[in-house]
């Protein structure tokens, strides 16, 4: 059994920050569900599997062979952690199947971030280890970090979290959000209803960010451009509420049962709509992109259209609101 003095060293207890946060989503949650007992109810009723089906992984995992390499150093940000596994059999396959200790640390943490960008769809679930996302092809964006920064640390590259509270940008709310009602007024009622995140990876002396979350057809679906490795995902497709940004070793061990108790417990049909939604994002995107000519293509005239850079927009925290300023 874990120790307290683990616990508190690999950072699985919440920092205060996020524990106000929690405290304050779980406050929304019970304001919305004890004002909306009706329409709880009636989607409780529905069938989840009725509504979305998984979709099946668009890979094969590699076979595990006894004498792989793989980093087994204790040292912060290359030793395993909660949810990220990083000594898994399958997960030191699949590293040094993507090219761990043959390619530069760059050039692996580019390609693990192509592999887990374009090949884990998201889908609104528990959480659980980054080996159960590889063997699903599937995950929240916290699954999806947990998968990059496990094959980071597999192939001897320092990796941690950087986890933020954050509104999402307006095509992403009517996609994910607007469709079902209970989630609409939660997410209404809060100005944001979830922890969002990304990788960070430290080479050459410095720590480059890795969103994986959006698949190339998602950020086509929402009229943004396809980000790479190293490009930060704040002020792209997603706002961080100010003062909210925290990096961490470790995810924190209270996202299990909090997240198990929303998606299983509170409202399973709810997220199986964001789940469906998700997919249906995926097909426009794919539409997008072949109507443009392809990726680069897309990618260009997405570019181009946000101009040379990206505004700079001041963000306005109100108890009541949340508003955007362009600069």
């Amino acid at each position: 059994m874990i120790s307290l003095r683990e616990m508190k060293e690999k950072e699985y207890l919440p920092p205060l920050l996020m524990t106000k946060l929690m405290l304050k989503g779980s406050l929304s949650l019970a304001k919305v569900l004890l004002f909306n007992l009706g329409t709880l109810k009636k989607l409780r009723r529905m069938d989840p599997t009725k509504i979305y089906q998984r979709p099946k992984p668009s890979y094969t995992i590699p076979k595990y062979k006894p004498g792989m390499k793989y980093c087994d150093s204790d040292e912060k940000y290359l030793r395993p952690t909660l949810y990220c596994n990083c000594r898994a059999p399958e997960i030191i396959a699949m590293a040094n199947h993507l090219g761990a200790f043959k390619k530069s640390d760059y050039e692996f943490a580019e390609t693990a971030f192509e592999f887990v960008k374009r090949k884990i769809i998201l889908e609104m679930i528990p959480m659980d280890d980054a080996v159960n996302v590889l063997r699903r092809g599937t995950g929240t964006c916290l699954h999806e970090i947990s998968l990059f920064i496990a094959l980071c640390r597999a192939a001897g590259i320092k990796a941690r979290y950087k986890l933020y509270a954050l509104t999402m940008i307006q095509q992403w709310y009517d996609a994910i959000v607007a469709p079902d009602p209970l989630m609409r007024k939660w997410y209404d009622a809060m100005g944001y209803f979830m922890l969002h995140g990304e990788g960070e990876v430290y080479i050459n002396g410095k720590w480059l960010p890795a969103d994986v979350g959006p698949t190339p057809e998602r950020q086509a679906a929402a009229g943004i451009p396809i980000t790479k490795f190293g490009e930060d995902s704040i002020g792209v497709w997603f706002h961080a509420l100010p003062g909210t940004i925290m990096r961490m070793e470790s995810l924190p061990i209270t996202l299990g049962p909090s997240s198990k108790l929303l998606m299983r417990k509170i409202a399973p049909a709810s997220v199986a709509k964001i789940n469906a939604s998700i997919l249906q994002q995926i097909e426009k995107g794919r539409k997008i992109i072949e109507e443009a000519g392809g990726e680069e293509a897309y990618d260009r005239m997405a570019r181009q259209k946000m101009g040379p850079e990206v505004p700079k927009i001041q963000v306005e925290y109100r108890k009541d609101k949340i508003s955007f300023k362009e600069d």
